[in-house]
C-alpha cells in the first residue's frame, strides 16, 4: 500500500497495531487495547485503555516533539508522552509547520491502460455521457423551491412517467440562496456556476428552470440567450409571470411531459470508460480511513486515470497540512500554484469569519482517533492516489481536462459534493468511517465503510467494505480494483444503497459565501 507516501507493513491481518511509516513514532491500535497489555511493536505496557483507530506512543516524544504518522508531520507533543501513552487532544496539538512545496517534482504521468473498457451511458448532444436519465426541476432562488416539489409530487401521483420507462425519475434542485446577497461578487459567481453547472450536467436528461421572478438570481441571467443544453431540453419559467403557484404547477406539468418525451428516446449505450468523472469524497472519517477505504479509492483512482477518465479531489480544508503532496504531483508549476492560492485563500477566509483551519477534525473523528488536522488531511489526500495532478479548479467550475483534478470546496460533505457534480462528476465515491448516510441526486454515491464493525452496523447503506483489509489481509490494490468494477455496473445502471434508500432530495447545498442581505 502506498498512503501519503508511506509504506504498507500490514503483513497479516490480525494484528494488535500497525505501524505505518517506518519513520513513524507511533502507532495505530487495530482493537479495542486494554491497560496493562504489552504489544510487540511498543516497548512499555500500555498504560490506559485505548481504542481502535488510535494512536500510540512506540518511543519517548518530549513535548514540543514531533509526532510522525505516514512518515509525516501530525503535530507537536504538548507534554512529555511515554511509550505505551495514549495519543491524542490531551498531549497532541498542532504546532508551527511549514511545508515545501517542491512544485511539479514528482508528477511521472501514470502508464496507460489499452484495453478498451465500456460501460452503458446516455449520450448526450453535447458529447457528454450520462450514468442515469433524470429530468431536473432547477430554482434559481429558496423562493421557488416549494413550487419546483409541488410539480415534482404532482408528477409522481398523477404517474405522468409510467409511459416514459427510460426516464429514471423527475428531480426537484431546491436550496436556501439566490436572494437576499450581493449581485456581483464571489458568492454570487459560485451560485451561477453551480446552478449552470446543474443545468448542463449529463445525468439530467432535460430541465425546467423556475424562478419566483423577482430575485437576484435571475432567470433571464442564467439563460442569457445561450445555449445552456444543445439539446433544447431547456424550459423555463417564474411563478410572477405565469400568475401564481397553481397556474406554475400546471404549466410546469406540461413541461415536464414535453421533456420526458425527449428524454425517453434515449437509451444506454457503450460508452468508453473514459467518460466516467468520479467526484471522491470523504465524511466522518476515523483512525482507519487513511489505512483502508481512502487508499483504495486512490488506487480505483489511478486505474480510472489509467483507462483516460477522470478523478476529482476536493475539500480543500481538509488537505491543510497535506498540500505539499498535492504540489509535487502538479502537472506543472502554474497548477501547483493555484492549489496553494487556495490554501491562503481559505487561510484568510477563516481569519475574516472569525474560524481557524484547525477547527477540524469533528467530535465524531475525534472519536474515530483522529487528532488534527494534519492528521486527517494526510489520510484524506490518499484518495487522490498517484497520478499527476492535471488541474486545480473553483467550485462548480466546468472540469474540462481528464485525469486527476483538484476543485476548491468546503469539507462539508453535501457542500462539497455539490460543486463536484456541477464540475461534472457522473459518479461520487464517499468514504466513511463513522458511518455517513446521504445521497446525491442525479449523480449516485458508493459508499465505503472503513472498518468491518460499522459495515456489519450499517450494512445497508454501505456499497463496499474496505475493512477487511484490516480484519482479512485483503490488498489495497485488490480492494481498488473491486471497487472500479462497481463503479463500472453502477456508471451502468446498479442502483447504489443511497439510491435505494431514496437518498437525494435535501443534499444540493450551494457554497454561500458573502453576506446574507
Amino acid at each position: 500500500m502506498q498512503a501519503n507516501g508511506g509504506i504498507d507493513v500490514l503483513e497479516k491481518a490480525a494484528r494488535d497495531v500497525v505501524k505505518l511509516n517506518p519513520d513513524d513514532n507511533i502507532v495505530i491500535a487495530l482493537r479495542d487495547l486494554q491497560a496493562g497489555e504489552q504489544l510487540a511493536d511498543v516497548s512499555a505496557p500500555l498504560t490506559s485503555q485505548i481504542a481502535r483507530g488510535h494512536k500510540i506512543a512506540v518511543e519517548p516524544i518530549r513535548a514540543g516533539e514531533n509526532v510522525i504518522r505516514y512518515g509525516q508531520i501530525i503535530g507537536q507533543a504538548k507534554s512529555d508522552i511515554a511509550p505505551g501513552e495514549h495519543i491524542h487532544v490531551h498531549n497532541l496539538g498542532m504546532g508551527a509547520h511549514q511545508q515545501d512545496y517542491a512544485y511539479a517534482s514528482a508528477n511521472d504521468p501514470l502508464p496507460k491502460i489499452a484495453e478498451e473498457r465500456t460501460f452503458q451511458g446516455y449520450h448526450r448532444a453535447d458529447g457528454k455521457v450520462g450514468t442515469r436519465n433524470y429530468i431536473g426541476i432547477l430554482t434559481t432562488v429558496n423562493c421557488s423551491g416549494s413550487v419546483a416539489r409541488f410539480i415534482a409530487e404532482a408528477a409522481e401521483k398523477s404517474g405522468l412517467l409510467e409511459a416514459y420507462p427510460n426516464v429514471d425519475g423527475v428531480v426537484p434542485i431546491v436550496h436556501g440562496t439566490g436572494c437576499g446577497m450581493s449581485g456581483k461578487d464571489e458568492g454570487y459567481a459560485t451560485l451561477f456556476r453551480t446552478l449552470a453547472g446543474y443545468a448542463q450536467h449529463p445525468n439530467f436528461a432535460g430541465i425546467l428552470l423556475i424562478g419566483l421572478g423577482c430575485e437576484v438570481m435571475q432567470v433571464a441571467d442564467l439563460v442569457g440567450g445561450r445555449p445552456i443544453r444543445p439539446d433544447g431540453a431547456l424550459r423555463y419559467m417564474t411563478i410572477q409571470s405565469e400568475g401564481g403557484t397553481r397556474r406554475t404547477i400546471e404549466r410546469g406539468l406540461a413541461e415536464i411531459k414535453g421533456i420526458a418525451e425527449l428524454a425517453n428516446q434515449v437509451t444506454r449505450e457503450p460508452a468508453p470508460i473514459s467518460e466516467i468523472t468520479v467526484g471522491m469524497q470523504c465524511g466522518g472519517s476515523d483512525g482507519y480511513s487513511g489505512i483502508t477505504a481512502n487508499p483504495a479509492l486512490g488506487y480505483a483512482s489511478d486505474l480510472l486515470v489509467r483507462h483516460g477518465g477522470t478523478t476529482i479531489l476536493s475539500e480543500t480544508s481538509e488537505v491543510y497540512g497535506a498540500e505539499h503532496l498535492l504540489t509535487r504531483r502538479a502537472e506543472t508549476p502554474e497548477v501547483g500554484a493555484k492549489l496553494i492560492e487556495r490554501i491562503h485563500w481559505w487561510e484568510d477566509y477563516t481569519e475574516r469569519n472569525g474560524g481557524e483551519m484547525d477547527n477540524n477534525p469533528s467530535p465524531g473523528n475525534k472519536r474515530g482517533g483522529l487528532t488534527t488536522i494534519l492528521e486527517k488531511s494526510l489520510g484524506a489526500v490518499a484518495k487522490g492516489g498517484t497520478a499527476p495532478m492535471r488541474d486545480v479548479y473553483k467550485f462548480g467550475e466546468i472540469v474540462d481536462k481528464k485525469g486527476f483534478v483538484f476543485m476548491d470546496s468546503p469539507g462539508f460533505d453535501p457542500c462539497s459534493v455539490t460543486g463536484q457534480v456541477a464540475s461534472g462528476a457522473n459518479l461520487i465515491v464517499f468514504t466513511t468511517g463513522r458511518g455517513s448516510v446521504s445521497g446525491y441526486q442525479p449523480t449516485p454515491c458508493v459508499k465505503l465503510a472503513t472498518n468491518s464493525e460499522m459495515y456489519a452496523r450499517m450494512a445497508d447503506d454501505m456499497d463496499l467494505n474496505c475493512g477487511d483489509i484490516i480484519t482479512d489481509g485483503v490488498s489495497i490494490e485488490a480492494k481498488g480494483e473491486e471497487l472500479f468494477e462497481i463503479l463500472i455496473r453502477v456508471a451502468s445502471g446498479e442502483k447504489t444503497k443511497s439510491e435505494e434508500l431514496g437518498f437525494g432530495g435535501v443534499e444540493f447545498v450551494p457554497w454561500q459565501i458573502g453576506a446574507v442581505m
